[in-house]
């Protein structure tokens, strides 16, 4: 039988790309899915006619899955793109395991990422593969890292960030995922302790090549906890996140630091109508958006060295960077190329070369420089 890949909120920001990708071998079956059918009965259709590749819809909503739902379906593979994974527990990926099922998911909620561990035993003994944070954090960034580590002899310091084009769309789950974060206190590693910082403290310009200089400011990520522990030598790691147009990047920064003094509540009710007004002026800025990565240390003859590496995207075709991960290890596991098993967050599975190789066909280029 040719194997299946199920994608929940399939027909969302990133799921819909997902699927746009793994469409384009069709070497497997698509199944879209999510709360909404009509809207992934639509999705499946249009994918469907411009791929040629086989895809269906189902109704399923990721928090209430059951085991026996997901055996109806037949699938070798389940995504999770439904997010915000903030507000998510670990229903779907237990009824996945319960149903002989690898499970991938975009997560990029800090504590969602390092807990899934607690299904390990059960997923080794479902013979299957739990990864979360199948995304641009955690996984895109180790890649990377893993990538330039072996030039150095000690890596000290890791400073890496995003900041996606106005032109994207980031729908209500990334939205209020960020809104989320906002002003909310949680720790880094900073001079070799872990410290308290904020989410959207330090807030700086950072210059992309190509791109020009661009807002950026601290926020929580998986990283904070799997890349001290991947690379046991560093002292300091600084992740940040920005968007294109200042006006609205600071104005992220004063809900935050209406939050942090109490000014404000949970900004996250605001989701919808900070989003709408977002999506009125999508007409400023561009479509162009970029990651960067910076590595601090001492190279083998023991002076200090950098590499600061940079993706850039243009065309709009950033949004896919949070989906290659899941692609690239969607597309083994279909095929048996990995045989893996167990629970844990998305660390060591691809290679930059792997997702390099994903976006060829796209107008993402990488560039890196050393000193």
């Amino acid at each position: 039988m040719t194997p299946r890949i199920l994608i929940i909120g399939g027909y969302g920001a990133f799921g819909a790309r997902a699927a746009e990708r793994l469409a384009r071998t069709g070497d497997h079956e698509l199944i879209i899915a999510g709360r909404n059918g009509t809207e992934a009965r639509a999705f499946a259709a249009e994918l469907a006619a411009k791929s040629g590749c086989t895809v269906t819809a189902a109704t399923l909503d990721a928090t209430a899955a059951s085991a026996q739902a997901l055996r109806a379906l037949g699938a070798a593979v389940v995504i999770n793109a439904s997010g915000p994974f903030q507000a998510q527990d670990y229903t779907l990926a237990r009824a996945a395991i319960s149903a002989g099922m690898h499970y991938l998911d975009l997560a990029d909620a800090r504590a969602f990422v390092g807990g899934i561990g607690i299904l390990d035993a059960p997923a080794k003994a479902a013979g299957v593969l739990v990864l979360s944070g199948a995304s641009t954090v955690p996984a895109v960034a180790t890649a990377v890292v893993d990538h330039l580590a072996p030039q150095f002899a000690r890596l000290d310091q890791l400073t890496y960030g995003l900041s996606p084009g106005n032109a994207y769309d980031p729908g209500p789950a990334t939205t209020a995922s960020i809104l989320g974060g906002l002003g909310q206190p949680f720790t880094t590693l900073a001079d070799g302790t872990m410290q308290t910082i904020h989410g959207w403290d330090d807030c700086h310009r950072h210059t992309f090549p190509v791109l020009g200089r661009r807002w950026m400011a601290r926020c929580d990520v998986p990283d904070l906890d799997t890349m001290p522990a991947r690379f046991p030598t560093l002292r300091d790691v600084r992740f940040y996140a920005g968007v294109e147009i200042g006006l609205f990047h600071l104005s992220l920064a004063g809900l935050a630091m209406a939050r942090r003094w109490r000014l404000l509540p949970d900004p996250t009710p605001l989701t919808r109508p900070l989003l709408w007004a977002k999506r009125q002026l999508g007409f400023l800025g561009t479509d162009d958006g970029g990651m960067f990565v910076s590595l601090d240390g001492r190279g083998p003859d023991g002076q200090p060295k950098r590499i600061n590496w940079h993706l850039i995207a243009r065309c709009n075709h950033g949004p896919y960077i949070p989906t290659l991960a899941a692609v690239v290890l969607a597309r083994k596991l279909a095929r048996g190329e990995l045989v893996a098993t167990g629970a844990g967050p998305c660390v060591g599975f691809v290679t930059l070369d792997d997702l390099l190789a994903e976006v060829a066909d796209l107008d993402i280029k990488a560039t890196m420089a050393a000193t």
